[in-house]
């Protein structure tokens, strides 16, 4: 357990404590990423659970900037809600209308949305090109508009997303298709297929949001899942030969550029694989 005790020295050591802020974590692999990003980048600090109700949510941002903690990160349900406690906010993050990363500076709480970048970075490892690319994003939950922002602003060519309440998800992506499952029986050849639901997730591994036919007729299939490492919807796309990755690539790459906002330091990709690869390490020892 973290020991902070208060003393003159007590803000010296809060400036060393990151942490993850949502309403439940006790499955979040966030501690095990960044214990693994301190030991690499020869950083001490505690990166702790925050589990907050939502009455508490300001007093819990404002408490930890008081106290001078160097940052957190927010899972759901309050990537949306924790923007009314920011005194600035990222242009990545404005456009998407979420945050996932506080930065306390100064007294100055800074609002990013890391998801973006993590997303960038595991399609750049993985060699997967989307400029006059074709993409349908499964789902319009909390990750899709910074996956769908990422893909804007690579120069995606079209983005199709699905949902299965497609009249009200046409009032929240007013400027793009929305199409139901079913629909999905009736598009032609694309490129890149992403599941952002939870379909699949531990522990009802025996899902899949579309069916091997369907993902057949792309080229790339990205789950955002990583428990477990290889859902039913992964193997359906290599079933079909398709470029099949996870997401756990993405929450180490988030986890990372949180770490450089928040150090303002940069990590190259060497270590970026290191990092990836101990991770994975210590999460199969956990999920299999």
């Amino acid at each position: 357990m973290l020991d902070i005790r208060f003393n003159r020295n007590g803000r010296d050591r809060m400036s060393s404590l990151f942490g993850l802020i949502g309403e439940r974590l006790e499955h979040s692999f966030s501690p095990i990423i960044h214990s693994i990003i301190f030991k690499e980048i020869n950083l001490e600090g505690y990166y702790h659970l925050f589990e907050v109700d939502r009455q508490d949510l300001k007093r819990a941002v404002l408490g930890l900037n008081a106290l001078g903690a160097r940052g957190v990160n927010v899972t759901i349900p309050y990537k949306v809600e924790i923007m009314k406690y920011v005194h600035d906010i990222s242009h990545e993050a404005e456009k998407i209308g979420a945050i996932n990363t506080l930065s306390f500076k100064e007294n100055n709480i800074l609002g990013y949305n890391t998801d973006y970048f993590g997303f960038g970075i595991m399609l750049d490892k993985f060699k997967v090109d989307v400029k006059n690319r074709e993409a349908v994003i499964l789902g319009t939950g909390g990750a899709a508009k910074s996956v769908l922002q990422y893909l804007l602003d690579n120069n995606i060519r079209d983005v199709t997303i699905v949902s299965r309440d497609i009249n009200a998800k046409r009032a929240k992506f007013l400027d793009y298709r929305v199409i139901s499952y079913d629909d999905i029986k009736r598009i032609g050849q694309q490129d890149i297929i992403i599941n952002i639901t939870p379909c699949g997730m531990y522990p009802k591994t025996n899902n899949s949001p579309v069916n091997g036919e369907d993902i057949s007729k792309f080229n790339t299939a990205i789950d955002l899942i990583y428990n477990p490492m290889e859902t039913l919807f992964l193997k359906h796309a290599k079933s079909y030969g398709l470029k099949a990755l996870n997401g756990l690539y993405m929450l180490v790459g988030q986890a990372i550029k949180a770490q450089e906002l928040w150090n303002d330091v940069e990590i190259n990709g060497e270590i970026i694989d290191s990092i990836y690869s101990r991770t994975l390490q210590n999460i199969k020892k956990i999920v299999g």
